[in-house]
């Protein structure tokens, strides 16, 4: 039988190359759009070390700290981690391609979004952000709608 994901606490990894910004921002939407169902953590397979500054000024629209979060390793989180994930979304190619198993063999789902950061001119990266920001929210909005087994 299958339930919502929203009726059970659903253990959630988000990884992208960097976490500097697809990844940061699935981490808070799967956060406030969980509303306390989901546990989530971002992870980069090649942390920059620092979140993008319009992918905080995205998260600065919900009603989560934006300067909670953080670019992690993909390996420091496995290392800290002693509970299985249940689901793990790449949200990029590179981080899909390179990554391998995971402790419990979670389900895994892929989101080949292109990178906003990638944009050199402000306006374009703004709005690159801001549309990468509103696809997540919606992708995310939809899976946690979904039946999980």
């Amino acid at each position: 039988m299958t339930q919502p994901m929203t009726t059970t606490r659903w253990r959630v990894l988000v990884v992208c190359t960097g976490n500097s910004a697809r990844s940061i921002m699935a981490e808070a939407l799967f956060q406030t759009l969980g509303a306390g169902t989901i546990e989530v953590v971002s992870a980069g397979s090649a942390p920059t070390g620092r979140v993008h500054p319009l992918a905080l000024e995205q998260i600065s629209r919900l009603p989560v700290d934006p300067s909670r979060f953080g670019s992690k390793s993909l390996a420091s989180v496995l290392e800290a981690e002693t509970t299985p994930f249940d689901l793990v979304v790449t949200v990029c190619d590179h981080a899909a391609e390179s990554c391998g198993t995971f402790p419990g063999d979670p389900a895994r789902l892929h989101w080949g979004l292109a990178d906003p950061a990638a944009h050199l001119e402000p306006q374009q990266a703004r709005q690159a952000f801001s549309a990468c920001f509103d696809e997540l929210s919606e992708r995310i909005g939809a899976l946690l709608n979904e039946p999980m087994a």
